[in-house]
């Protein structure tokens, strides 16, 4: 499978190069040059299928042409050592719960499998990290393996987070030999015990705290990308969902959600039910990664982006315009995102590689897409409601996904929305906003008794390559 830059001013990629590299020479994101359909056999045979099955079909549709498939298999294998089951809200509406893996969050599918997909690459290729294993080993000062050039033969993992990327990035990828991983985060502005998630790790995984919101991570990340003199110094690539193998792997879950409804479909759904899916959205890589699955032939009706009061995506798809503005603050932290990276990709998508005009393109996304946008105070309001209710302990972020179902689901509809963290990821705001007092699992517990480790960093992109340049 060969990989296109959005932007279309960068060379063809295979997937090896789109992993390592992360974000294309002209700031683009990678794009498949193909996508395709799944055979109505798999779809006929989904229902009976488990989760690690459905993946490892889905993943060889991506990645068969470019991994052998016994190694492909064992890559699936280890990353879901963990389910992500379906549960029953209320009639009609079932949370898919995507917090059952080692950070309690959506994004350990992913961060999973793009760390052991880059391993693979640099254990099996004759050329891991471009040419870098042909050159001759030196020792610097510190110990660190490097090359004649200066270039580190580390692969450096660079990902900007509004909350739960960084720990799922992190954990999955730590302790894994010739990666070092560098969380920039927003100071101030993650919850507590996501932060203690991070930066009690230590060994290959490096905490840095920026001086401002996820927008400025996300460009200190970017900017790090474009430079000449720091990519010649060190190998760096991205984990957040700008890259292919950080994204694309999320459609596991949306086909496993898919049947495991099936399964339910003669018991309590009904047979002609179509099906619903809404993802509280932030960088906009879940709803991509179903999108993407949609395009594979995944049979959901429609989808629903659910997003918090940073509502530029909302706005395009009301009135055909997107206009980026600087982030919010809100209860949803996670989704606290301006410009969403992958926005690109979207229009990409259903513009037919930009053959089609910003008019059509925008017919053809709200033909499948509608959104919805929710206050702090709508989403505590929520929360209440639904745990009053139902017993349901929402998060915020599910809560936006949830209250979408509520009010836009139609008859013969079934919705599920995602819920993306455990709800004791953000404890204070919970137990505050529902008067209960949310246990926190024994996995939690062990980040908070570490000791935070994190580098303060200007928002600034000089300040940023200095340090990178001198470690």
């Amino acid at each position: 499978m060969q990989y296109y830059s959005t932007n279309h001013q960068a060379p063809m990629a295979d997937l090896r190069k789109a992993v390592v590299k992360g974000l294309a020479e002209d700031r683009g994101l990678y794009m498949p040059e193909e996508i395709y359909r799944l055979p109505e056999e798999f779809f006929q045979d989904l229902p009976q299928m488990d989760f690690k099955s459905i993946a490892y079909n889905v993943a060889s549709n991506f990645f068969g042409e470019d991994i052998d498939l016994d190694g492909l298999q064992d890559l699936v294998y280890d990353t879901l050592q963990f389910d992500c089951p379906v549960v029953k809200v209320k009639e009609n509406i079932y949370a898919l719960e995507l917090f059952h893996g080692p950070t309690l969050a959506f994004k350990d599918v992913g961060a999973r499998f793009m760390a052991r997909l880059l391993q693979y690459f640099i254990k099996y290729s004759p050329s891991p990290i471009e040419q870098l294993a042909t050159r001759k080993d030196t020792t610097d000062n510190n110990g660190q393996c490097s090359i004649a050039n200066g270039q580190s033969k580390l692969v450096n993992v660079l990902v900007a987070t509004s909350g739960d990327t960084g720990s799922a990035v992190a954990n999955g990828f730590l302790g894994v030999d010739g990666i070092h991983v560098y969380v920039l985060y927003p100071k101030g502005k993650v919850s507590p015990i996501q932060e203690c998630q991070f930066t009690t790790l230590g060994k290959n995984i490096t905490a840095i705290e920026v001086d401002g919101v996820f927008d400025d991570c996300q460009r200190l990340v970017k900017s790090a990308f474009m430079d000449e003199e720091l990519n010649k110094h060190m190998m760096l690539t991205s984990a957040n969902s700008i890259n292919v193998a950080r994204f694309l792997p999320q459609a596991f879950y949306y086909f496993n959600a898919y049947a495991r409804i099936k399964e339910l479909s003669n018991r309590e759904i009904g047979k002609s039910s179509d099906v619903v899916v809404c993802v509280p959205s932030g960088n906009f890589g879940n709803i991509c990664a179903a999108l993407f699955g949609h395009s594979m032939g995944l049979p959901v009706k429609r989808f629903i982006a659910a997003n918090n009061a940073n509502d530029v995506f909302y706005k395009y798809l009301q009135t055909g315009k997107y206009e980026p503005k600087p982030s919010k603050q809100t209860l949803a932290n996670a989704m606290d995102v301006g410009d969403p990276s992958n926005y690109a990709r979207i229009i990409n998508l259903y513009s037919n590689n930009d053959s089609l005009s910003p008019e059509e393109t925008h017919r053809r996304i709200t033909s499948l897409i509608s959104g919805a946008t929710y206050t702090d105070e709508q989403i505590m309001e929520t929360m209440r409601e639904c745990y009053q209710s139902t017993g349901y302990i929402l998060d915020p972020h599910g809560a936006c996904g949830y209250r979408a179902l509520v009010e836009q689901l139609q008859p013969g509809e079934v919705g599920i929305f995602c819920e993306t963290a455990h709800p004791a990821k953000f404890k204070e705001k919970v137990d505050s906003i529902l008067g209960i007092d949310v246990e926190i699992p024994a996995r939690l517990r062990a980040f908070m008794e570490g000791e935070k480790q994190s580098v303060a960093m200007p928002n600034d992109f000089e300040a940023f390559k200095s340090y990178l340049l001198n470690r």
